[in-house]
């Protein structure tokens, strides 16, 4: 096995209980949050098998039900990278890659998570890596509406010029001073919920504890960057899509919209 997409699922989040069972209706209908971010990680070609990964049985049942295969991890799992470090030794999955597909993002395209395949396959040296996606001025303007109005929206990503992180925040970064900005001119980029792994980063985080940048920003990719460890940045295009996350119950209507568009 090459490549596995892990989907972890928790129940008890903190900012949003239950995120994983919420209804988001479509022109397809209305499906869960979980089997839209299981569909998302199903289109993608390079992936040899996908598994939800989760602690709670009304999750797991939910995914039984269309048709997900299932791994039950610790509920000690204290975020999604941990739990798919569980999941790994759980499943008995010995693959090259493991691709975290978090559940919180059905509007994921298939080919976000191809470009950061392609990267990990095309150089071996790279242990963990994360798509970013420049920001265009409508995205930009949700993020702002969102700290504005003290909601914990999407994520930001800094990077050096070799595309290696140098930090993520909830807050809009870089400061962009209320300026305007054309369309492909964003300085923000919006951090996108997947990350592709080698088993090897996967044990090593798992030694490592929270750290306390991680704990304050509540951002799990945070206790690569505060144990030294490189964190490679992949830039995406979203083709013209509008992506956005479900963090809060406000996105609900954010992400139906596109949905139907």
């Amino acid at each position: 096995m090459d490549t596995v997409i892990l989907i972890p699922a928790r129940y008890a989040s903190t900012r949003y209980p239950g995120k994983p069972l919420v209804t988001l209706t479509g022109p397809d209908g209305a499906k869960t949050l979980i089997r839209r971010s299981w569909e998302a990680a199903m289109s993608v070609p390079e992936a040899d098998a996908v598994y939800v990964a989760t602690d709670d049985e009304r999750i797991a049942e939910a995914a039984r039900g269309f048709g997900a295969e299932v791994i039950m991890t610790s509920e000690d799992c204290r975020n999604g990278t941990e739990r798919c470090a569980d999941a790994l030794a759980k499943g008995g999955l010995d693959p090259q890659l493991v691709v975290n597909l978090q559940g919180d993002a059905p509007l994921t395209p298939a080919w976000f998570l191809s470009d950061l395949i392609a990267a990990m396959r095309a150089d071996e040296s790279l242990d963990a890596a994360t798509p970013v996606l420049r920001c265009d001025p409508e995205t930009l303007s949700m993020f702002l509406d969102d700290r504005k109005n003290d909601r914990v929206g999407g994520t930001t990503a800094v990077f050096d010029v070799d595309r290696n992180a140098l930090y993520f925040s909830k807050e809009v970064l870089p400061y962009t001073g209320g300026r305007t900005f054309a369309e492909g001119a964003v300085p923000v980029f919006h951090h996108v919920g997947v990350y592709a792994y080698r088993p090897r980063a996967l044990a090593a985080y798992g030694q490592w504890p929270e750290g306390p940048l991680e704990r304050l920003e509540g951002l799990e990719q945070l206790r690569f960057l505060e144990n030294g460890a490189k964190l490679k940045c992949v830039e995406v295009d979203a083709k013209g899509r509008l992506f956005w996350e479900l963090n809060n119950p406000e996105d609900i209507a954010r992400i139906e919209k596109v949905l139907n568009a």
